[in-house]
């Protein structure tokens, strides 16, 4: 069997930023402005109010199947899939959506032409460890990739756990819990790059 790595896909392989304001441009029939290109949270990257109520409830509604059906790739994210691909790794996402939407994302994915064998969804319900861990130990892959540094706890220690940084305006990959991960990457691009030269053959 070929040796797995697992991928997470929003912040990782796909754009939620871009999709983020394509949902609040759908809900109220404005695009947003970009407040900060280097913010983590969409709240904060885009120039939108906090909504509640029937807004919130608005906005909530345009996440259907079509919003997680056509997000974008993000740079670079598709060619570094190939490449772990034609090094001989088979790739699997692993990712914290709820089940009701797992089709469309899959679809997503492979619409995309990304050469991934199996999309996984977890759900996200809030608990010590990762709502990920029980789905990584069962696949015991070579490598786990996650762009939000919770997702890493409670990881089997013997699968290398690389954390992609991406922007730090008010990014929760800080503090102790770096401890938790083997490698830090920019993005998945140079993920599997460093991987391929060498940092998978430990």
């Amino acid at each position: 069997m070929k040796p797995t790595i697992a991928l997470d896909v929003d912040g990782v392989l796909l754009d939620y930023h871009a999709a983020y304001a394509g949902a609040w441009e759908r809900a109220f029939g404005i695009r947003p402005r970009l407040k900060n290109a280097n913010a983590y949270w969409p709240l904060d990257r885009w120039d939108v109010e906090r909504l509640v109520d029937e807004r919130k409830e608005q906005l909530r509604r345009a996440f259907d199947d079509a919003h997680w059906a056509t997000m974008p790739a993000l740079p670079g994210a598709l060619k570094a899939c190939h490449a772990l691909v034609d090094a001989g790794f088979d790739l699997v996402c692993v990712t914290a959506i709820r089940d009701e939407f797992a089709e469309a994302r899959r679809r997503n994915i492979f619409e995309l032409g990304f050469p991934v064998r199996q999309v996984i969804a977890t759900g996200n319900a809030s608990s010590s460890t990762s709502p990920k861990a029980a789905v990584i130990a069962q696949l015991s892959p070579a490598a786990f990739v996650d762009d939000y540094l919770p997702y890493h706890r409670g990881m089997p220690a013997h699968v290398h756990k690389a954390l992609i940084l991406r922007d730090p305006d008010g990014s929760p990959n800080v503090g102790d819990e770096l401890n938790l991960v083997d490698s830090m990457h920019s993005n998945l691009a140079a993920f599997a790059d460093e991987w391929l030269r060498g940092l998978g053959s430990h």
